[in-house]
């Protein structure tokens, strides 16, 4: 017999056998079962792709993520993106002391009709039960601390090589500026492909020579050599 119809007979009866298994699959069978099962990730909402869930208030949401907008104030889209990250990440980080407190405040009220036995809340958890819960929280809880540090990381990073070539091309502006007022030759900053306005690089050629005067009368002061410029504001 040859290799082919050796593999088409071994596929073809392992997709029988998938067939078969698929028929006692214990998944949900009822639109109720369905739908249960399609929420499970928004029981707690730790990982759920909606950060908001249908018992939070949108507005205080809104303005959660406002905080966070004005706190590191987001220069260009990824920025944007990633501050919309650590809000959502911090949302759900403030849900779980909220989760924790609730699973053992509902534990402790339905201790004394659990001894009972008499009353529906007797199949509410008990507090022993209540510990792997509470453990799958606090991993929750660990790995979105993860997560909002990886993500702040990356926003820091981005935000100071953004700012450290503003500055570096403020200052060659700046130069330039001084270049053309020595020459008396009229300048703008849109001429060489600036973005800054006159006002802004203006200032900054006036702060530079003020630090480059005061590095050299402190160095005279204090009786020792002067420091390269640094040019740092």
């Amino acid at each position: 017999m040859s290799a082919t119809p050796t593999f088409e007979l071994h596929f073809t009866d392992r997709a029988a056998i998938n067939r078969a298994n698929s028929q006692h699959s214990t998944g949900p069978r009822t639109e109720a079962g369905k739908q249960r099962s399609s929420q499970n990730a928004l029981r707690h909402g730790l990982t759920a792709r909606t950060a908001v869930l249908a018992s939070e208030d949108p507005a205080t949401y809104e303005q959660h993520c406002r905080q966070f907008q004005n706190e590191y104030q987001p220069a260009t889209q990824t920025e944007t993106q990633l501050v919309h990250e650590l809000a959502d990440t911090s949302w759900r980080l403030k849900r779980i002391p909220i989760l924790e407190a609730a699973l053992l405040d509902r534990a402790l009220r339905c201790s004394p009709a659990r001894e009972q036995g008499d009353s529906p809340e007797s199949q509410a958890p008990s507090p022993q039960s209540l510990v792997p819960q509470l453990a799958a929280l606090g991993l929750h809880g660990s790995r979105l601390s993860r997560q909002f540090q990886k993500t702040l990381d990356q926003l820091r990073d981005i935000q100071f090589e953004r700012r450290q070539h503003q500055r570096r091309e403020l200052r060659d502006a700046a130069a330039i500026l001084e270049l053309h007022k020595h020459k008396g030759i009229p300048w703008q900053p849109s001429d060489h492909g600036f973005v800054f306005s006159k006002e802004q690089v203006e200032r900054c050629s006036e702060r530079m020579m003020r630090q480059n005067e005061a590095r050299y009368i402190a160095a005279e002061r204090f009786n020792s050599p002067p420091l390269a410029p640094a040019w740092e504001f």
